[in-house]
């Protein structure tokens, strides 16, 4: 449906597009016609009118009906009511005495204004393209299993719970766990991560990606409304709606704005004429300054701005909820991390074996078969290490002393697994080592072999994250983590963070953001598990990879779509480069204004001028806000 309604609106506009781009072409060829006519022959004014009526109804019938319209809704004094104030007085000003015609004039400016719609037009087709380009993740039917038969429905008739069946090629349509197959997946539309994704049994797995390799089974999670393609196009197609500053800024100016400029055009009109005689100067002038006072260059361009980033930060996988949190993002000072999962993977891995026997694989393999039946994510860690499953070695007599770890026979040899107290016990002695983490100690027949470091990996991208930030000219990096405080020191002296703060509970990191928050701006990061009151406290809350945890999404502004803490600092990047073109735009619309009105005022401008300084930078502006896309 959602689609449908998306090609209509496609088609609607081409339409659009091509119908203006024929009135105008038939309109210059009349007014050409008319202007050759009118050198040529030696009517009355009257006759003229009408020749000049047909090029200028053919260009401007619709904006004088919108400024109609407008007018009987009481929502007068838009662009379209300036320019049909101002061409039709330019259309009359022909029948005051000592004014030449301004027919030509008249009809010009109302094509010119039309030239200058259409190409708004077309811009902002680009730009709604871009977007568009993302709703293509919305995935059109899902395969799903009714009496051993596969039946092609659409995604919103399947219940949570159901079995589905993705092909190779498909895009998947709910999120789910994969039951049954391997393959890979293709998550750019998502992340904007291009390296494929490897998923497998049990792995979680999210609609709107692509199945590349694999036939998957895949048991669904969440409704169609619930999953993750439907979040994001909703949170992009809503992120129009949450005005920024600077488009409250023009809506509150439009609003004061066009009534000041109405009457003054009325006072240009009409006391110098009073004071001179010279009626159809001064009514011309004032009808020009009507024309350049027309603010659609910020009306238009603006919004158009902040959308076009909206549009370019989703194509990098980073979905900013509306235009207000893109200001907010340009002015941030200071960056608050968590560590877990955030900065960190998350997970045990072994970091450093350090053997005193054997070699490192002989030690691992020996870990890794006494902990070859235990829960413990330590064991796990292990395990993940040396993968070779049973390779000759018999393992028997496995017993664990609480507290302590594990001993075992190892083809005929004691081989005891655990902490510092275990090897007190078996008479090794273990040497104290040097790296932050759990540390496993190993001794075979009551003799030290080495010990292995397991921690939790920082992740690949952390360093260059913080000094990318550090880099856009972000004052302070704080981490804040309910981790023990040398684990702590030992990431933030790795990521050369500016502070940290450990052992903090959910509630110590909503107070500890609360205390950071009076020395400027300040953005959390978080993977969004149990970080959802901080996100919600801090100025900005930016949830990282945290599609599969609603909290988060609901109290976060930004979402970053994939695992990365680079991501953060483009983030930014992208909010100041578009709140840079925001305010070209505004600075440049309002300065061309001012000077043409001045010279309007004093007579040294004509309606062709004004013309160009309404639409000629309305279409500057919208080109400038393009930009902002990329």
């Amino acid at each position: 449906m959602a689609h449908e309604h998306h090609h209509e609106h496609h088609h609607e506009e081409e339409g659009g597009l091509k119908e203006g781009l024929t009135r105008i072409i038939a309109a210059s060829v009349l007014l050409v016609a008319a202007i050759l006519t009118e050198k040529n022959t030696d009517w009355k004014t009257w006759q003229y009118l009408l020749l000049y009526l047909v090029p200028y109804l053919i260009v401007g019938w619709d904006t004088l009906k919108e400024a109609a319209e407008a007018v009987c809704h009481g929502e007068a004094l838009d662009e379209n009511f300036l320019m049909s104030v101002a061409t039709l007085g330019a259309l009359a000003i022909g029948f005051l005495p000592e004014a030449s015609t301004q027919f030509p004039e008249a009809v010009f400016v109302m094509l010119f204004f039309q030239v200058g719609e259409l190409f708004e037009g077309i811009a902002e087709g680009r730009s709604r393209k871009s977007i568009s380009h993302l709703m293509d993740i919305r995935p059109d039917l899902a395969r799903i299993e009714r009496d051993g038969d596969w039946v092609e429905v659409s995604p919103e008739e399947v219940e949570p719970g159901s079995m589905i069946l993705v092909r190779p090629g498909d895009r998947v349509p709910l999120d789910g766990t994969v039951v049954e197959g391997n393959s890979t997946l293709d998550t750019v539309a998502l992340t904007g991560e291009s390296v494929p994704r490897e998923v497998g049994e049990g792995d979680a797995i999210l609609s709107g990606c692509v199945n590349l390799s694999g036939l998957l089974r895949v048991k669904t999670l969440r409704s169609a409304g619930d999953s993750t393609a439907s979040r994001i196009l909703e949170l992009v197609e809503h992120a129009a709606g949450n005005k920024s500053r600077s488009e409250h800024f023009i809506t509150r100016f439009a609003r004061i704005y066009t009534p000041v400029v109405v009457a003054l055009a009325v006072l240009l009109a009409i006391v110098p004429s009073l004071l001179t005689g010279a009626w159809g100067t001064w009514i011309y002038r004032a009808l020009m300054f009507l024309v350049v006072s027309c603010p659609c260059a910020l009306v238009i361009s603006i919004p158009l701005t902040f959308f076009g980033g909206i549009g370019g930060a989703s194509r990098k996988g980073i979905l900013i909820k509306g235009a207000a949190f893109m200001d907010t993002l340009s002015r941030i000072r200071t960056v608050v991390f968590d560590k877990t999962g955030t900065l960190t993977e998350g997970v045990f891995a072994v970091t450093a074996v350090h053997p005193e026997k054997l070699d490192e694989t002989g030690l691992l393999h020996l870990a890794a078969h006494v902990e070859r039946h235990s829960t413990h994510p330590v064991a796990a860690a292990l395990r993940n290490a040396y993968p070779g499953e049973k390779d000759g070695c018999s393992v028997t007599d496995i017993r664990e002393i609480a507290g302590k770890g594990l001993t075992a026979l190892v083809n005929g040899k004691t081989v005891a697994v655990g902490n510092e107290k275990l090897m007190q016990e078996v008479g090794a002695a273990s040497r104290p080592c040097t790296h932050v983490g759990t540390i496993v100690h190993v001794a075979v027949d009551g003799e030290y072999a080495g010990h292995i470091v397991i921690s939790d990996k920082i992740k690949e991208d952390a360093a260059e994250a913080v000094a990318a930030l550090h880099g856009t000219g972000i004052g302070k990096v704080v981490m804040l983590t309910g981790d023990q405080e040398a684990v702590a020191a030992s990431v933030a002296g790795t990521l050369k963070l500016d502070d940290f703060y450990a052992g903090l509970l959910p509630t110590d990191k909503v107070q500890k953001v609360e205390g950071l928050l009076e020395e400027g701006p300040l953005a959390f990061v978080g993977d969004g598990i149990n970080d959802a009151p901080v996100l919600a406290r801090a100025d900005l809350g930016i949830a990282m990879g945290a599609l599969g945890s609603d909290a988060a999404i609901e109290a976060a502004d930004v979402v970053l779509m994939d695992d990365k803490p680079s991501k953060v600092a483009l983030s930014i990047r992208i909010a100041r480069r578009t709140l840079r073109i925001a305010r070209e735009n505004m600075w440049f619309a309002i300065g061309i204004k001012l000077l043409v009105l001045v010279l309007a005022a004093c007579g040294a401008a004509t309606l062709w001028m004004a013309v160009f300084a309404d639409v000629g930078v309305t279409v500057l502006a919208v080109l400038n806000a393009m930009r902002a896309l990329r």
